[in-house]
């Protein structure tokens, strides 16, 4: 890549870490709960606020608060299975501590599990679902972290793996690279895909991140 960017923005799930069976066996009892086509759920559910995916799909007369806390649960007690993508832990530790954060539509509690079962150390800035009224695909959560850092949105090359992700971040102004490690098929987008972090190298120069190839 030829641009020089002021940071890097990182989605968590399917884009660092891979939490895709710990969260397919939750939300899969969920529905199965529920009797709600698990399917259909599936297709909708990655990379968004979970506490919107239940309001869009739970029975009338369910709690979705309550049924967020009793999924939210079950998601952090079920991680021994978490692992980083490939690269991810050694990529991300390489890069200075202010030109780089975490931005996940999972709760804070989750995120910190996930991360410390993966093996990957979490950055000074991390956004999480806690900290946003409106989740992917709005764009607050990029523009929050890149304030947080003190750089501008349009400035950052956000790394995601989900559709709400990638148009949050465009949203924001932010180029995109796209992490298919856990990609069953192709996704379709305009953006550069990649299915991991083992042949890539990033730089500080001229007060630039540059993104290389090994």
């Amino acid at each position: 890549m030829t641009r020089r960017y002021a940071a890097f923005l990182f989605d968590m799930d399917g884009t660092l870490i891979n939490s895709i069976p710990s969260a397919v066996r939750a939300w899969t009892a969920w529905a199965g709960r529920h009797r709600i086509d698990v399917d259909e759920l599936m297709r909708v559910m990655h990379g968004v606020k979970a506490i919107e995916t239940i309001r869009r799909f739970a029975p009338p007369g369910v709690d979705p608060q309550r049924e967020f806390e009793l999924l939210l649960q079950a998601e952090i007690d079920d991680v021994a299975d978490v692992v980083e993508i490939a690269g991810a832990g050694a990529f991300t530790a390489a890069l200075p501590p202010e030109r780089w954060a975490i931005v996940t539509s999972a709760p804070r509690s989750l995120a910190e599990v996930r991360l410390r079962a993966a093996g990957v150390t979490p950055p000074e800035v991390m956004v999480t679902a806690d900290d946003v009224e409106r989740g992917k695909p709005a764009p607050d959560c990029f523009l929050m972290a890149a304030e947080r850092l003190g750089v501008d949105a349009r400035d950052c090359l956000v790394w995601e793996d989900a559709p709400a992700g990638i148009a949050a971040a465009e949203a924001a102004g932010a180029d995109v690279m796209v992490i298919s490690a856990t990609h069953h098929e192709p996704l379709e987008t305009r953006w550069r895909q990649v299915d991991g972090y083992a042949a890539l190298t990033a730089v500080l120069e001229q007060d630039r991140m540059v993104l290389g190839a090994r």
